[in-house]
């Protein structure tokens, strides 16, 4: 592998950087345009806008699917065509207003998007140094923030001049040109060793695969009912979420780079120790405190410990067999979104009977969580 006096110099470094940005893009924007979308130009209701969303997070079950795709095709390559697939997908959104067709470009742009996903994390941990993964992703982090508050004022630009089929397909094209862009670059370092073939399950893996599961299921309880109860019980106007939307990314963008300091500087188990324990706080807040301005700030803190999560992926390049990183981050990806499905739809009917059930569910996972930390070495080598 070779050295580089800065990891800003290292050719993957800025490959990378364009194709997080785009995908970041992409999805901003189908997330910001689907549910106005859905229910004004296809006329979906509740069920059908939530069977969308379920479909959409299949992909996210199928990322070991990528191990077989690079026996015939370069994983740097693979990234840059799941960014274009990406592309297309947010592309077609607007001109598929039904059920049906909603659900084929929501499953398309999808698999672009988990695919990338799965690639960027394995290209980072292959091609950077121990003490720099956690830079390089507190970096990308930054720079996805940064770009979801560009493309909330662009579609906020483009809502006054055109319709919904026209954002989604400015915003796909965009996606699509960065991919077209990367496709004929080459940051590939040959002296890298081969990565494996196949799909890899170790024993020694156990702990990256469990801490995977129980943050995909932190994931979801944020995405699904943090959010929720900001609108339905405290009646949330769009513009107060549009705020809180704002002020959690602008603080993603200036506080990831020092994340990925502080991994190198406290280890990963102390910042593990941190995210969970402020977790548990966090979940209880949502729970007991019925304040919708606290509710407020347990939301921003929340989405500031997302960026914790690096130390899972950087405890595992520390402690890896070179030639498992591709086809284990494949697993990881898997194993994140086991709960995906699951969990919102527990969580809804639990939610039926009393909706503080799902935070005290969310605490009792962050505990699980701290504890199964603590197997994380003081100091990885």
């Amino acid at each position: 592998m070779k050295k580089y006096d800065s990891y800003r110099v290292n050719p993957m470094y800025g490959f990378l950087a364009v194709l997080a940005v785009a995908s970041a893009f992409g999805n901003q924007g189908w997330q910001t345009l689907f549910n106005n979308f859905a229910v004004e130009k296809a006329s979906a209701g509740s069920v059908e806008v939530g069977a969308i969303q379920s479909f959409r997070e299949i992909p996210g079950f199928l990322t070991f699917f990528a191990v077989y795709i690079m026996l015939v095709i370069a994983e740097h390559r693979f990234a840059v065509y799941s960014i274009i697939l990406l592309g297309l997908g947010v592309m077609i959104t607007g001109f598929l207003p039904s059920f049906g067709g909603l659900v084929f470009s929501a499953v398309l742009m999808s698999v672009g998007f988990h695919f990338f996903e799965t690639a960027n994390q394995s290209l980072t941990l292959q091609y950077f140094s121990a003490e720099r993964v956690p830079l390089v992703l507190a970096r990308f982090r930054s720079y996805t923030a940064l770009t979801n508050i560009a493309t909330g004022v662009l579609i906020w630009i483009m809502a006054r001049f055109l319709p919904y089929e026209w954002m989604f397909f400015v915003i796909g094209v965009l996606v699509v040109l960065a991919g077209l862009y990367s496709l004929p670059k080459n940051p590939v370092d040959e002296l890298l060793p081969p990565q494996q073939k196949k799909l890899v399950f170790k024993r020694k893996y156990w702990l990256f695969y469990v801490l995977n599961l129980l943050s995909g299921a932190r994931r979801q309880i944020f995405m699904v009912f943090a959010i929720f109860i900001l609108v339905q019980k405290y009646q949330f106007s769009i513009t107060h979420i549009t705020i809180l939307f704002v002020i959690n990314n602008a603080i993603s963008f200036l506080f990831s780079p020092y994340i990925g300091k502080a991994i190198n500087r406290f280890g990963e188990r102390n910042m593990l120790a941190i995210e969970y324990i402020s977790l548990i706080l966090v979940f209880l807040g949502y729970g007991l405190i019925e304040n919708r301005w606290v509710v407020s700030g347990l939301y921003v803190v929340d989405n500031l410990f997302f960026s914790f999560a690096i130390s899972i992926n950087s405890y595992f390049r520390k402690q890896a067999d070179p030639e498992d990183i591709a086809p284990s981050m494949a697993v990881g990806f898997t194993i994140n979104h086991l709960t995906a499905v699951v969990l919102p739809v527990l969580g809804g009917l639990l939610w039926t009977y009393n909706w503080r059930i799902p935070f005290m569910g969310g605490a009792v996972l962050a505990v699980f969580s701290l504890v199964f930390s603590r197997f994380v070495p003081k100091k990885v080598v």
